[in-house]
């Protein structure tokens, strides 16, 4: 990147004082227009008519018949015409055709494009960055030199030189219709500070920037391409607002220049078009202000010109007014000779005519054209939407939100556990991407009105909003035009007048232009309103992360659009206290994370590890990657996997319920690691457990069984403890491994009051299941020798713990005091309760114990004879929800904005408790003496987390604030297949992420359930 320049803020012109003469730097190609053999040569190969064909741009579209197409070629071949304008089509075909036409013309052809926010304003398939007015009240401007750099890199890539933008008009005039949200603002210091870091991003790439529409289009309520506007402002005005941010670029090497079509009689009482004026562009551009760049006619297809001027005479006119190079033009053949006839009878000189030429050739020599080269079509969109391309897009995004009114503090929203949440979508009946991220935050019911609904429309939505005690309206589908009131209805104004009443709180969305603000009638109704400038997805995205604080708002308003909003209106908002969604640039992460990921991930679907599987891995409360991979089962009819699945979590039970449940219950002084197993459990008194320190027992070293296979005992013909403790250990593995027959005794095919313990689909367990397994593990014997042994029972016990010290079962404990804060509304016990099943990702069919496929109900078969609720399996979730309560432990137990968990108790229970004998935490894992063993080669020794039996893996790094999941279920069909640890998918995953950070080479790891 080039180095950039320091913009110095232009002091204010006093009104009465008029300003002096700028000394203005050189523009980008002056060296070869002072002296260069290749502008030299090829003006000796031109006839004279060939350099007037040189100062004509004709306009040029990848999405029109090869009859067009062939016109074009005719006009190069035939007439040798300078170059092209591009507008609407698609980047590979437009490099198809430009390479067309650049192999068909004798000197190479300077390419223009209207590329304000970027080629995507164009073109399909590439990113597009915001809106000049969008960017209008960023206070930073740092970011709009990036985007003119990235803007520059799309245009060398497509083989282009020329862009029209920025624009530099200030817009003090609601009531424009054809530059509104195209201009940075009313304010001529911000629309010069921001045209100048745009242009120079552009010009220290190499490509021209031409800033329009000169004199000043900002103050019209005309559209020059309908007609002819007028601009009714004396020379004053003109010199010390209009004309003060064109006359600061040229003074810093401005390269081209546009001039409008307008009406001024403050320059030219003659009433001619501003484009064909000689006083305005000779007079007043050339010698006063002394700009010795390239002069553009905008487009000589508008009505602003064609209406009085026909084509032919039009151009010939704009000759003599001293334009450089014409924008399409009409009728190319017809202006060729009518300019012919113009230097035939002395009213131009050929002299003058080659003078321009040269300049034009110089401007081609500068933009790299003397060693043209055909357009490389391999990998052109991803080279057009890199991710860097698309952080920066985003950023800037989240940069322009302004949030206009914030009573009482209201955003970003707290305690979501007391919010009854809705979302309301005023102009389209589709689901927004602000509904979807709406979403990723909270629980909430979606809504949706035409942007004229029926009055009978309008009661029942009132209605149904009754409700809810928070509503977030979003505007959308607005217009652009003042005389359609920006798109704003009658009908949006009669529902915003209704809501907001008493007991309910709205927050107002606008995705549309800064004016339509003035058009929405009692927004003082609403508790917040938060302008996002334009309907795209980022934008929609980063409203709703400001509502919810995944990000501060910090825009300014770049305009006044109503007495109660002037220029700068915008309150600040805080950020950061729940999860933002971005990319790993954003979090000093390199881009290429996603493809490392993906080179696992699908590495790991090839070799069958998985049938699908989520990735999400977070940096500093960030999220840059969340994707999801392969189908839910194999087959070529297997549904893909979706951002939203629900996932059999297996063992990260174990510190995603049971672990936050005990440490909630410390903080209220209700337990502690160093009670004993009989202080918590009155069925272990008198038993070989009732001694046990819990310090002991949660780094499962107090000589507890591993596991006990509880459904043995209740099955035909074999007994549990038979099976455990009266053979040989072959035969135990015998008859633990063979399908069993399930005793009636145990479990029926249907639900009543003696079984009513959901085991599986179809499959009831008898009510007194919770007891005998207590009792069994109350009985079951310890290890003969002491030491590390990873233990379930436990963790199978402390919901009856949970319940007998807070009054409510584990899965309304933890929902109540955690995953309902959060927002996590995923997780949970038995999903398919509150979830369809298609959204679960299927794990193992069953044949030894249920007999049948599981989907919904929990894998582990102790969990299912509890009824699917234990401390040690059982839960499920999205990826999304889990990372909610990883980052709750990644930041100290505190999640928007509610100390959920204190600080020093997570602080005690993440660090090694016996190192370096055992490496464990208490409940989490830690990675092991020897590197590699269980988590990451890179995992810092603080770091902490937890992997699960069918596949499943989150992990915490503080030291450098990384966060990182992985859930898949690769039981499914069967527990047999271990590929995934032996290809260590879930810890190289892990590696890539750190290695992101870090570029360390990537290690070969195993991981331990």
């Amino acid at each position: 990147m080039a180095q950039r320049r320091t913009v110095a803020r232009p002091a204010k012109v006093p009104a009465a004082t008029k300003p002096a003469p700028p000394r203005n730097q050189p523009v980008p190609f002056a060296g070869q227009l002072a002296s260069s053999r290749w502008v030299d040569s090829v003006m000796a190969t031109l006839t004279p008519d060939q350099r007037v064909a040189q100062l004509f741009m004709v306009a040029a579209y990848s999405n029109r018949t090869r009859a067009d197409e062939d016109s074009v070629s005719a006009l190069i071949q035939r007439y040798g015409i300078g170059g092209l304008i591009f507008f609407q089509g698609g980047p590979v075909r437009q490099s198809r055709l430009l390479n067309r036409y650049q192999s068909q013309a004798r000197v190479p052809l300077l390419i223009a494009m209207d590329a304000e926010w970027g080629v995507g304003m164009r073109l399909d398939s590439v990113v597009r960055f915001p809106f000049q007015m969008s960017l209008g009240g960023l206070k930073d401007n740092e970011p709009i030199y990036q985007m003119g750099q990235q803007v520059a890199a799309q245009f060398k890539r497509l083989g282009m030189h020329v862009n029209f933008a920025p624009v530099v008009d200030i817009n003090n005039n609601a009531q424009n219709p054809v530059i509104g949200f195209r201009s940075w603002g009313e304010n001529r210091e911000n629309v010069t500070e921001k045209s100048l870091q745009y242009m120079q991003g552009m010009q220290d790439a190499g490509v021209l920037a031409v800033a329009k529409h000169f004199p000043g289009h900002g103050d019209t309520d005309v559209d020059s391409h309908l007609a002819l506007p007028l601009l009714r402002v004396d020379r004053q005005r003109l010199d010390t607002l209009e004309l003060f941010p064109f006359r600061e670029l040229m003074a810093k090497g401005l390269g081209g220049m546009m001039v409008a079509h307008l009406n001024i009689p403050a320059l030219d009482t003659t009433g001619v078009p501003s484009t064909l004026s000689k006083p305005i562009i000779e007079g007043l551009l050339r010698q006063k202000m002394g700009f010795e760049g390239i002069i553009f006619t905008d487009a000589m297809n508008m009505k602003g010109v064609t209406t009085k001027y026909p084509a032919g005479e039009a151009d010939v006119r704009a000759l003599l007014a001293g334009n450089d190079i014409l924008e399409f033009s009409e009728d190319i053949p017809l202006a060729l000779r009518m300019v012919r006839e113009a230097i035939d009878k002395d009213q131009i000189s050929q002299a003058e005519i080659d003078r321009r030429c040269r300049k034009v050739l110089a401007l081609k020599q500068w933009a790299g054209l003397d060693r043209y080269r055909p357009i490389e079509l391999k990998n052109i969109i991803a080279d057009l939407n890199t991710p860097h391309d698309q952080y920066l897009s985003r950023q800037l995004s989240e940069l322009s939100v302004t949030v206009l009114r914030n009573q009482q503090s209201l955003l970003p929203l707290q305690r979501l556990d007391t919010l009854r949440l809705a979302t309301l979508t005023l102009g389209t009946t589709d689901t927004t991407a602000f509904q979807r991220r709406v979403a990723d935050y909270a629980p909430v019911r979606h809504f949706w009105l035409p942007a004229s609904p029926s009055l009978d429309e309008l009661t029942k939505m009132r209605e149904t909003l009754k409700l809810y005690n928070t509503v977030l309206v979003g505007v959308n589908n607005l217009g652009r035009q003042p005389a359609t009131g920006f798109g704003v209805t009658p009908e949006m104004n009669v529902l915003l007048r209704e809501l907001g009443g008493k007991g309910q709180q709205l927050v107002v969305s606008v995705f549309g232009t800064a004016y339509a603000v003035e058009r929405l009638r009692d927004l003082n109704r609403a508790g917040a309103v938060v302008l996002a400038y334009q309907e795209s997805q980022n934008a929609q995205e980063v409203a709703a992360e400001a509502i919810f604080g995944g990000i501060s708002a910090s825009g300014k308003l770049p305009v006044t659009v109503s007495r109660t909003y002037g220029y700068g209106a915008g309150l600040a908002t805080a950020g950061g206290t729940r999860l933002r969604y971005s990319f790993p640039e954003a979090v000093g992460m390199s881009n290429d994370l996603e493809s490392r990921v993906d080179s696992v991930m699908n590495g790991a679907l090839a070799a069958g590890a998985f049938p699908g599987g989520e990735v999400l891995i977070a940096r500093r409360g960030t999220v840059v990657l969340r994707k999801s991979y392969g189908t839910q089962t194999y087959g070529p009819s297997a549904r893909p996997v979706r951002n939203d699945d629900l996932y059999d979590l297996a063992s990260l039970t174990k510190v995603s319920a049971a672990l936050p449940a005990l440490m909630k219950l410390q903080d209220e002084g209700k337990f502690s690691p160093d009670m004993t197993l009989g202080q918590l459990f009155p069925e272990f008194k008198g038993t070989n457990k009732q001694d046990l320190k819990l310090r002991d027992v949660l780094t499962h070293q107090a000589r507890l069984k591993s596991w006990i296979p509880f459904w043995k005992d209740y099955t035909k013909p074999r007994g549990l403890f038979n099976a455990l403790f009266g053979k040989s250990p072959a035969a135990s593995m015998v008859s633990l491994t063979k399908p069993s027959e399930l005793n009636r005794r145990y479990f029926r095919p249907d639900s009543s009051a003696r079984f009513p313990l959901r085991a599986a689909t179809g499959l009831w367990a008898r009510q007194g299941f919770p007891e005998l397994i207590t009792q069994a593990i109350a009985e079951s014997p310890l290890n003969d020798k002491p030491g590390y042994v990873y233990s379930d029972l436990s963790f199978i016990m402390y919901p009856r713990f949970v319940k007998a010290a807070s009054g409510k079962p584990l899965d309304q404990f933890v929902r109540d005091e955690l995953y309902q804060p959060l927002g996590a509304t995923t997780l949970g016990f038995n999903p398919t309760r509150r979830f369809p099943l298609s959204r679960i990702a299927p794990t193992e069919y069953d044949s030894l114990f249920r007999h049948s496929q599981l989907q919904g109900t929990v894998h582990d078969e102790g969990a299912a004879l509890l009824g699917g609720v234990s401390g040690h399996a059982g839960l499920f979730g999205s990826a999304n929800d889990l990372a909610k309560l990883v980052q709750l432990y990644a930041w100290n137990g505190r999640y928007g904005g509610q100390q959920l968990i204190k600080s020093e108790t997570l602080a005690d229970y993440t660090r090694c408790q016996f190192c370096p004998d055992n490496r464990r935490a208490l409940g989490f894992d830690r990675p092991a003496t020897n590197p590699g063993l269980n988590s990451a080669q890179s995992a810092s020794p603080a770091s902490y987390g937890h992997t699960g039996f069918t596949g499943t893996l989150f992990w915490v790094d503080p030291k450098e604030e990384l966060i990182c999941i992985v859930l898949t279920n690769r039981v499914n069909p069967t527990r047999r297949n271990n590929k995934i640890s032996s290809l260590n998918v879930r810890t190289n995953v892990l590696q890539v992420a750190l290695e992101s950070i870090r570029q360390k080479p990537a290690v070969e790891t195993t991981v331990e359930e």
